[in-house]
């Protein structure tokens, strides 16, 4: 089994996968979505951090070239006609 933190020993890793493979797919598509939903958050905050003079629109554009990456978000910009 791979992708074990150090401080989990294999017995609690694996009854840890039992519990989330009898999870319905409704629950594990739940909390897919709020773990995405956390992390854009600590995204956020971190731009905020690091930005204090961003405003909105500049924190979510920044936020998002985070999550997509560059590559991605120059072809965004440039599909919007827009430079930021």
């Amino acid at each position: 089994m791979n992708g074990i933190p150090a401080d989990t020993t294999l017995e609690a890793a694996r009854k840890e996968f039992e519990i989330l493979r009898n999870l319905g797919s409704e629950v594990r598509a739940r909390m897919a979505i709020e773990m995405s939903d956390n992390l854009r958050r600590i995204v956020e905050a971190g731009v905020r951090y690091r930005h204090p003079d961003f405003d909105q629109k500049k924190i979510k554009l920044e936020v998002l070239r985070l999550m997509i990456g560059d590559k991605l978000y120059r072809q965004m910009l440039k599909g919007m006609g827009t430079r930021s």
